[in-house]
């Protein structure tokens, strides 16, 4: 009877889904960023690790630049990555990507003028061998690209748009992570302390309010501090200093909910404690958590970034929107904002979907229709 209320209940709430249009908004934000961080490196146009193809004579171009690419190959490169690797950490370059204004042939060397070496004397020079012929012709048939940067270039002349797509997976990873991690010690602790009540609860009373007064900000740089710069690192420290709030409002519902009757009942028919709490206790105990979840989401994504914009988050050169921010917020002055923006933009509306959709999911939660 109990499970049967319960499904009924969740489809109820699942109905009342398309009467809430910008939780509609939110969730196809949400997931269509979601989609991206998945397959970040089969769309983005520089598949290589971590999108990291520096062509620095094209640094900082305006959106929609185009270029010529000269594709020289790599004698070092001798993989053939699975689809399950191209997924996870793209593809090693089997090129080296040099953009050029022009090409000409000198003895048995290919020079290549850019934008920075306009004149042959400083020009680039390359050995022939590297692309078993002498024909121009064909080297600009074989070797020769166009390319267009969608949304530029950044200081170091690396694909804006990969960049961005690929950091998207550290902001997702983060809040999973931290929510994964705020979720099990918050629901554990809070559990324990509102069910068994006593010195229990007044010793995780004690702790979570020492923790609650220390800010949340400085608590993760002091433990990631601790434990070093890294991704890891910032996934334990987000997560440690995030359960304070899930450990409250379970703890809460707790309390209200073990003095129903059918908990009593429970008590008279011998169940264990653990099965009392973990069976019939929490889950008529998780809609708020539920809430806090999609809010704790969107902070662990702004914690991650803050830090990365500190310099303690994701290391150079994984890309992170933080660290994106950070490498070009002084282009604001130069005429250049776009270049702190776009990802500032992608940083806010997924910040923001989460807590409308959060929003959404209360009021679902709370109106009873």
């Amino acid at each position: 009877m109990n499970k049967a209320y319960q499904i009924k209940k969740w489809f109820s709430t699942l109905q009342k889904l398309k009467f809430n249009f910008w939780s509609v908004v939110s969730l196809i934000i949400i997931s269509t960023y979601g989609l991206i961080a998945v397959f970040a490196y089969l769309i983005a146009p520089d598949n290589s690790p971590n999108a990291n193809q520096m062509h620095l004579s094209i640094h900082s171009k305006a959106p929609g630049f185009t270029t010529n690419i000269l594709q020289v190959p790599s004698e070092s490169y001798n993989e053939n990555p699975s689809l399950i690797s191209k997924i996870l950490s793209g593809v090693p370059s089997k090129n080296v990507e040099i953009p050029f204004k022009s090409l000409d042939i000198s003895q048995n060397e290919l020079i290549v003028l850019t934008s920075a070496n306009a004149e042959k004397n400083t020009a680039q020079r390359i050995s022939l061998d590297a692309f078993n012929t002498k024909d121009l012709n064909l080297i600009k048939k074989q070797f020769t690209t166009v390319k267009t940067f969608w949304l530029g270039t950044d200081k170091y002349g690396r694909d804006m748009l990969s960049r961005l797509l690929i950091g998207s997976r550290i902001s997702f990873s983060i809040g999973f992570v931290a929510v994964f991690i705020s979720l099990f010690i918050g629901t554990f602790i809070g559990a324990i302390s509102g069910y068994f009540g006593g010195w229990i609860d007044n010793l995780m009373v004690w702790l979570m309010n020492v923790l609650w007064s220390i800010p949340t900000l400085l608590l993760v740089i002091a433990i990631t501090l601790a434990l070093g710069k890294g991704l890891l690192q910032v996934y334990i420290a987000v997560g440690l200093t995030m359960w304070v709030e899930v450990a409250r409002v379970v703890r809460g519902q707790v309390i209200s909910v073990k003095e129903n009757q059918y908990i009593t009942a429970t008590k008279v028919l011998g169940f264990s404690n653990f099965r009392t709490l973990f069976y019939h206790i929490l889950p008529n105990s998780f809609s708020p958590v539920i809430v806090i979840a999609a809010a704790n989401f969107a902070s662990a994504i702004l914690i991650e970034s803050g830090l990365s914009f500190l310099g303690i988050g994701a290391q150079p050169p994984i890309p992170s929107w933080g660290s994106i921010i950070k490498d070009h917020y002084p282009y604001i002055i130069l005429g250049k904002a776009y270049m702190a923006l776009i990802p500032g933009t992608a940083l806010m509306t997924l910040v923001m979907s989460f807590m409308l959709l959060g929003n959404g999911i209360r009021d679902w939660l709370s109106i009873k229709k």
